[in-house]
């Protein structure tokens, strides 16, 4: 009978331990904060200023680059970041969609832009 409890009683333990893990890999990671964001464009490699506000697993803010400021909208999954942007080009709407993995203060990734993907890297400013 005793034994029959500390079975029991372990495998309550381990469940509940399962339930805490799986918990934690859901939870959005925070992404908030002002980022640096480089990647390659077609002059060459370009840096522009992301800002991004987050609540829960939704993000929402902005790109600045020297042709205007894009809005972006987005989820976060544990450290899956997801979001897009979308500005007006020569030849009309540019659609950009990022996919990312965020490491502390660091994310990358891929961007795609119609037919065109390249890697994109976005480094969290301190201040």
């Amino acid at each position: 009978m005793k034994r029959k409890i500390i079975a029991m009683a372990s495998a309550a333990l381990f469940l509940l331990t399962l339930g805490v893990i799986a918990r934690a890999q859901d939870k959005a990671g925070n992404v908030a904060g002002t980022w640096q964001l480089t990647m390659q464009g077609r002059n060459g490699e370009v840096t522009q200023a992301m800002t991004i506000e987050q609540k829960g697993g939704t993000i929402t803010g902005s790109i600045k680059a020297q042709n205007g400021e894009a809005a972006l909208t987005g989820t976060v999954d544990g450290k899956t970041i997801t979001f897009t942007t979308k500005r007006q080009g020569q030849n009309g709407e540019i659609t950009q969609e990022f996919k990312g993995t965020l490491d502390g203060d660091s994310i990358k990734g891929t961007v795609t832009t119609g037919q065109r993907s390249g890697d994109f890297s976005a480094t969290r400013s301190k201040s």
